[in-house]
C-alpha cells in the first residue's frame, strides 16, 4: 500500500485530504508541524509527502530544503494557498517536485500523486531488467548494447528503451509511454511517441535477424523476443 505523509495544520483541509486519500486506498499519516514532518520523513519511509507552506513552527520551503540537504528523495507535492508564480518557483527551487494551489480539485491531486509515483518507479534501479534477449543496459553510463554492439542511443532513446526493458513482453499504450518517458499528458494530435519509437527501432533492430520492438495494432508497442515461426 502506498504510504503518504500529509503535513497540514488546517484541520478542515487535513480531514478532507486524509479522507479522500484513504478512500482511494492510500495509507495516510497526518502531522501539523514542520518539526513532526521532518522527524516522520527521516525516521519512517513514505512514498509521497504532501506539504503545506504555512505551518506554525517552520514554513514548507524550509522543510523542503532541510529534507533535500539530508538526501531524502521522497517526492514532495506542495499544497498551498500561496499561488503566485514567485511562490511556485520558490517551492520548486527549494526541492519540491510539484506545486498545487488551494483551492484544488481532489482528482487533480490524485493525478499529481500518481504522476510522482510513476516517476519514482521509473527512476529506481532496474537491475533485474538490465538484460533481455541480448540487450544489456549500463545504468551508470546510461548506455545499451545488443549482442555486444553499442547502440549509441540519445538520452530520450535510452529512457524509452529503459521503459520497454522494465515492461518487456507487455503491450504498452502510447499514453503510458508518453507519461512515463516524457511525463506529459498524451496529445492524440502529436506523433512524438511514434517518431521516437522509430528512432529506437532503427538502432535496436537494424542488422539483426530477429526484431525486438513490435507494433501492437490498436494498442501501441511491445518489446518481445518472438520465437522462430511466431
Amino acid at each position: 500500500m502506498v504510504k503518504i505523509l500529509l503535513v497540514e495544520d488546517d484541520t478542515r483541509v487535513a480531514s478532507f485530504v486524509n479522507q479522500g486519500l484513504t478512500e482511494n486506498l492510500y495509507q495516510v499519516k497526518t502531522v501539523n508541524t514542520g518539526t513532526e514532518a521532518v522527524q516522520e520523513a527521516m525516521v519512517n519511509e513514505y512514498d509521497i509527502i504532501i506539504l503545506d507552506i504555512m505551518l506554525p513552527d517552520m514554513d514548507g520551503f524550509q522543510i523542503c530544503n532541510l529534507l533535500r540537504r539530508r538526501k531524502l528523495i521522497t517526492p514532495i507535492i506542495i499544497l498551498s494557498a500561496l499561488d503566485s508564480p514567485e511562490e511556485k518557483v520558490k517551492g520548486l527551487q527549494s526541492g519540491a517536485d510539484d506545486y498545487l494551489s488551494k483551492p484544488f480539485l481532489f482528482d487533480e491531486l490524485l493525478a499529481r500523486i500518481n504522476a510522482q509515483l510513476r516517476r519514482m518507479e521509473f527512476s529506481k534501479g532496474i537491475i533485474e531488467f538490465q538484460r533481455y534477449a541480448g540487450v544489456e543496459i549500463n545504468v551508470d553510463e546510461q548506455s545499451a548494447t545488443r549482442d555486444g554492439k553499442e547502440l549509441n542511443l540519445s538520452p530520450l532513446e535510452y529512457k524509452l528503451l529503459l521503459f520497454f526493458m522494465k515492461n518487456r513482453e507487455k503491450a504498452l499504450s502510447r499514453v503510458s509511454i508518453a507519461q512515463a518517458v516524457w511525463n506529459i499528458h498524451f496529445d492524440y494530435t502529436t506523433n512524438t511517441v511514434d517518431v521516437y519509437i522509430n528512432f529506437l527501432r532503427k538502432k535496436l533492430d537494424k542488422g539483426f535477424s530477429q526484431p525486438l520492438l513490435h507494433t501492437v495494432k490498436g494498442t501501441g508497442y511491445m518489446l518481445k523476443a518472438k520465437e522462430d515461426g511466431h
